[in-house]
């Protein structure tokens, strides 16, 4: 029935684009779900505790602060970083407060190029360019041990995941 649905989506008068025909799907499936009396099929517990964010929120508590947060230059309504309520967060959460200069402490500085060219041997860093993170990553060789590999159709979840 999904199926269906997804292939003939222009015929229900939903549209013939891509985003138009999985939308359709969603619709079918979530109908389907809702009938059987199955309201709990959208949550999507992780396989492995080790795959959930837990690791991360600690990370990023622990050792690699990002205060990352819309401004008014998007489509987002603005959502300023507190790093108080973080901070609250981290010790409520984790039981550790955040550690924002860690990263630059224990590695050396912000010119992250300087520092490998300076200390560094033996490291392949590989880059997927569909990584919405990539501009910040290593994407050019620093010296004949220290070097890149990039995927142009490539990214850190696909890497990750599958």
């Amino acid at each position: 029935m999904v199926c269906n649905v997804v292939d003939h989506a222009d015929a229900y008068d939903l549209g013939n684009d891509t985003l138009s025909e999985i939308a359709a799907g969603v619709v079918v499936y979530a109908n389907a779900v809702t009938r059987r009396g199955n309201q709990t099929c959208f949550v999507n517990p992780p396989t492995y505790e080790c795959e959930s964010d837990i690791g991360w929120g600690w990370q990023r508590c622990s050792e690699m602060v990002m205060p990352i947060a819309p401004s008014n230059n998007t489509m987002f309504q603005p959502h300023p970083f507190d790093f108080n309520a973080f901070t609250k967060g981290c010790i409520e959460n984790y039981g550790v407060p955040p550690r924002p200069h860690w990263v630059t402490t224990y590695y050396g500085g912000h010119n992250i190029k300087l520092i490998l060219e300076r200390f560094s041997s033996n490291i392949i860093f590989s880059n997927g360019l569909k990584d919405p993170y990539s501009s910040g990553e290593v994407l050019q060789n620093i010296s004949d041990t220290v070097v890149v590999v990039t995927t142009v159709n490539d990214q850190f979840v696909l890497n990750k995941h599958g």
